[in-house]
């Protein structure tokens, strides 16, 4: 990640990051966005949802030239949750031509899924090509250790005191995602 931050569109383009739900997908890419932003690079995240509907309300209202524009004017373009364009054609063949667009001029896109690309089921192959062509990454649910410190870590951050032995019996008994361990603070801080 921060490899790609400092030179945009050198490294693992594109970068596609997956995992299950929770785990820090979407922070990533928002953190590799606001690295690059302090770089002055021209950066837009979006969700796959908010793709969608500006390509239909551009269709609707004849812009597609200004949905063009916004999207292959950019540095870094982040799409969050790609897995929901499956079973879109339109949407599919538009994104397709934009992916090209930026990566043929060496701009840097980063993808966020629920899964790895072979798995998109329903996405057209020269998507799941050109997804699967640069570097993938596994986020998995964090280990004790990890779990540990990220709930004294938040504790700290919202005021909140938590003892060491407590956050072990937490980390203990939560080890999906970090929602779960957020979700446990909050109902122990509210107690």
């Amino acid at each position: 990640s921060l490899r790609v931050a400092e030179d945009l569109g050198a490294h693992y383009n594109p970068l596609f990051i997956y995992g299950g739900v929770g785990l820090g997908k979407t922070h990533l890419a928002n953190a590799i966005g606001n690295s690059s932003r302090r770089r002055n690079k021209k950066v837009l995240l979006v969700s796959s949802e908010s793709f969608v509907s500006e390509l239909i309300s551009s269709l609707r209202s004849n812009r597609m030239e200004q949905f063009k524009t916004k999207f292959r004017s950019i540095d870094l373009l982040i799409i969050d949750d790609i897995q929901f364009i499956i079973g879109k054609e339109r949407t599919q063949e538009e994104f397709f031509h934009t992916f090209n667009d930026l990566y043929n001029r060496h701009k840097q896109i980063i993808l966020t899924s629920d899964k790895v690309p072979q798995e998109l089921v329903g996405l057209e192959e020269r998507l799941r090509t050109r997804f699967a062509s640069g570097l993938s990454v596994d986020l998995q649910a964090p280990d004790y250790e990890t779990r540990v410190a990220i709930l004294i870590k938040k504790a700290e951050n919202g005021g909140f005191e938590l003892s060491e032995e407590v956050a072990r019996l937490i980390a203990k008994h939560i080890d999906t995602n970090v929602r779960e361990l957020e979700g446990a603070l909050n109902k122990l801080q509210a107690l």
